[in-house]
Parts: C-alpha cells; structure tokens; sequence
C-alpha cells in the first residue's frame, strides 16, 4: 500500500438487491463525500439479480454497475465487488450497505484509519457505541459476535457489520465459501486463518423504517448459526 494518500485509489462496493428507491441516494451521498479528498475512487454497485430498477438508478448516479443474472446473496454479491477491485489493482476496497445504513463520512474515515492503522481488515462497528440501535438488534449482534468467538476464536464487537475497509493484501488473499449472511463471520474465520491482521473503530447506524424492514431479523441468526456450525464441524472432521 502506497503512503501518499494522492496516489490510494479506492474501491467503494455496494451489494444490492431490490434497492432502487434509496441506492441513487446512497450513491450520490458517496460520490459527495469522496469528492474533495485525494484519493481516486470508484463506486461499483454489485446488482444482484434485482426484479426493480436498482441497476439504472445506480448507473444514472455515477456508479458502475456489475450485474448478477441469479441471485448469489450478500457474501456471493460482496466476493464479486472485491474481486472486481483486487482484479483493477485497487489499492483499498470498501463496502458498504445499500439501504441507507451507513454514513459515508464513516466509509471515508475507515480508509483513514486502515491507512493510519497499517490493518488489513477493518471493521465499522455499530456496537462500540451503540445509540440509535434497538435492545432486539444489538442482542442478535452481540449473539452472533459471541457465537464468531466461540467457533472461530475470533473478538469482535459487530461481527455482522457490512462496512469494511480493506488492504489490497486483503483483496489479494481473502476468499470464503458462503453465500448467505453467514458470510460476515466466515471472511472473519479465513481472515485469522491467512493471517491477516483484523480490527475495528467505530461507526453509527442510521436506522429508518426502510433500513428496518431489509435488515436480518433475529430468527435469520439461526439458520446464520446452523451454516457455521455445519461448516465448522465438516472441516474440523475433514
């Protein structure tokens, strides 16, 4: 990774999936942020399959578009955005949510602090300073952070975060093999595995009705458990 910020080109990745009335806002809200800073960046929402006009908002806000003709989830959405900027040589790769979740003042301070840090996983994480969240969702949070720990011995407060930087060392050598939301906790697994150095700060979570209604529930944390436990039994036996 290069020292001079003019010279950090950066890879903002967007999985989405039915998200055409917020992912024009989204993008347009990056492309503000991003604007007066140093770095060379670019937004690739990765379209995975939507039924809606995801895709043409996207692409009519300045984003690059990579689309899916099946749906692969949020892990297979995520694998392809990264692929697509370790395959550009991009120097740090983001990503981030599509339903208005996440602040991008907070993408562009976890670039700093991935650069500051020397890190090559970083994760923004809603529960070190929680406002804002529901007692509901910082339990299911805390459950699967706890259950990461237990099967992968892996510390992390917000192991289902969606926003995380990452080095291009990261992008070179990062893989992992499930496609649903369990994804989030295995990329931590394999992360340790090859490893790669993992951290965290801080970000809020912006929380509308429509954020609420896309996000998991907690009864998805169950089946999430059940594919990481199966997972992890079969290459402990393997």
């Amino acid at each position: 990774m290069s020292s001079t910020a003019s010279k950090l080109r950066v890879c903002i990745v967007i999985p989405a999936f039915n998200e055409s009335s917020v992912i024009g806002g989204v993008v347009k809200d990056v492309v503000k942020t991003f604007k007066n800073t140093s770095y060379s960046t670019e937004i690739v929402v990765v379209n995975d399959s939507s039924k809606d006009e995801t895709a043409d908002v996207a692409k009519r806000h300045g984003a690059t578009v990579i689309n899916h003709i099946l749906n692969t989830g949020a892990g297979g959405a995520t694998a392809t955005g990264l692929s697509y900027a370790q395959q550009h040589n991009y120097d740090i790769a983001c990503t981030m949510d599509a339903d208005g979740q996440h602040d991008s003042q907070d993408v562009l301070e976890g670039v700093h602090q991935i650069i500051v840090r020397k890190s090559d996983l970083l994760i923004g994480s809603r529960l070190i300073n929680n406002q804002g969240m529901s007692r509901v969702k910082i339990l299911g949070n805390k459950g699967l952070s706890f259950i990461t720990y237990v099967l992968f011995g892996i510390n992390s407060t917000d192991s289902q975060s969606g926003l995380r930087i990452y080095s291009r060392k990261a992008l070179e050598q990062l893989r992992w093999k499930t496609s649903g939301y369990e994804f989030c906790s295995e990329m931590l697994w394999r992360a340790k595995q090859i490893g790669l150095t993992i951290d965290e700060y801080p970000i809020k979570a912006i929380y509308t009705e429509y954020s609420k209604s896309k996000g998991q529930n907690n009864w998805n944390a169950v089946n999430i458990i059940k594919s990481l436990l199966k997972r992890r039994i079969a290459e402990l036996l393997g």
